[in-house]
């Protein structure tokens, strides 16, 4: 043979495609946008142990870390704890709001800023029962100094119209930087009336609502202010979006569910519609298309990335910590159905990599501690629910 045809032949070989995360079959037949769009080439398995940080806990939902390294920990019955940096779990705080604890709904986020030491204010998420049905409510108000007692809270958002499911409050709060602004998340109610709204700039069903953190008024900058909308709304077209995060470079990201298929990490940017349910890289629980049948159409951003079948993620992080060698500036999410937090690898805003953490059982939020290991969230009726520590393996 010729040595230009053992180069054609050679170049007849199709390369052996990147190894990915054991995941299972796909639920719909799409092709992704660009390339690794979902399942990315698997990263090296991280060498890990788990601990069972505190246990006891009933649904537990959002963690916040304090100054000091002691946490707030919520429980969606309507519970609010401080965990000690030793594990010690301390009895209900008092004053938290009355919570609709109905189906998905109840005591959901928790997050303070910076300057929790110097304010003691604390932010919460919560299903809120209102005339006419039910609303993801964001409030804040004064943790006492002895740790036991919530005082002046207020209410800062409260989603309207109300809604008649207590399904797919979304909930999470986090701040933007260098302002005094606050990003909430919600989701659309799930009934096939209720999901329309998510393209309907006269509600706040799945949406991203940027708000003055203190008072809830809609800050300079936001898409609407002043044109047809609702002036707190900064993105729309969500479905159920459960995980938020601000990256290193000062930009909003979120995790939104899926139907079966379909979760997305998106890039989340004022003024933006993300698409459902027109779109979605997912099909219906019954397995029939979703809105258009399309997967994308002009004028809807893309995700970032997607999984199908899903993970269902909770709260997400970027981890900036020195405990996990080479995890610098990666997404660490949460996943109920995978039962692990998921690490994704970023480059130039686009993802790399993936890799599945196995905690064994349902995990809603993951938080960074002090010394660089994670505490992680478990989704389970008393007495399972948990907070888990992932430490490196060694």
């Amino acid at each position: 043979m010729t040595k230009f045809a053992l180069a054609a032949a050679t170049a007849m070989v199709p390369a052996l495609a990147a190894a990915q995360v054991d995941q299972g079959p796909a639920n719909a037949d799409f092709e992704a946008a660009f390339e690794n769009q979902t399942r990315a080439p698997a990263l090296d398995d991280t060498a890990v142990t788990t601990e069972t940080f505190v246990d006891g806990l009933d649904h537990p939902w959002g963690i916040a870390l304090l100054p000091g390294g002691d946490y707030l920990v919520t429980e969606r019955p309507g519970q609010l704890r401080m965990v000690m940096a030793d594990g010690t779990l301390s009895e209900p705080i008092t004053g938290v709001p009355d919570v609709d604890n109905r189906e998905q709904g109840g005591l959901l986020d928790v997050a303070v800023r910076d300057d929790f030491a110097e304010t003691r204010r604390v932010w919460l998420t919560y299903a809120k029962s209102v005339e006419g049905g039910t609303a993801t409510a964001a409030a804040t108000g004064t943790l006492s100094e002895d740790g036991t007692e919530l005082t002046d809270v207020q209410d800062i958002f409260v989603q309207s119209p109300p809604a008649d499911a207590p399904m797919h409050y979304g909930s999470r709060i986090v701040f933007e930087p260098d302002s005094d602004n606050a990003f909430i998340t919600t989701g659309e109610h799930f009934t096939q009336v209720n999901r329309e709204l998510a393209q309907d700039l006269g509600t706040t069903y799945g949406k991203v609502i940027r708000v003055d953190a203190v008072d809830g008024t809609a800050p300079e900058g936001n898409p609407f202010v002043g044109e047809e909308g609702v002036d707190t709304i900064w993105s729309y077209g969500h479905r159920n979006i459960q995980g938020a995060a601000v990256g290193p470079e000062g930009r909003l990201w979120t995790i939104e569910h899926g139907p079966a298929g379909g979760d997305e990490l998106n890039l989340t940017e004022a003024g933006e519609n993300y698409g459902w349910p027109v779109v979605s890289y997912g099909v219906t629980y019954s397995g029939n298309p979703v809105g258009s049948g399309d997967a994308r159409q002009e004028g809807f951003a893309e995700p970032v990335y997607y999984w199908d079948p899903v993970i269902a993620p909770g709260g997400m992080i970027f981890y900036d910590g020195d405990a996990f060698d080479g995890w610098g500036g990666d997404i660490l999410a949460s996943g109920l159905v995978s039962q692990s937090v998921v690490r994704l690898e970023l480059e130039d805003g686009r993802v790399t990599g993936e890799e599945r953490i196995d905690v064994g059982a349902r995990v809603r939020d993951v938080e960074q501690a002090p010394d660089g290991t994670l505490i992680v969230v478990t989704d389970e009726a008393a007495p399972n629910g948990a907070l888990v520590r992932i430490s490196p393996a060694g």
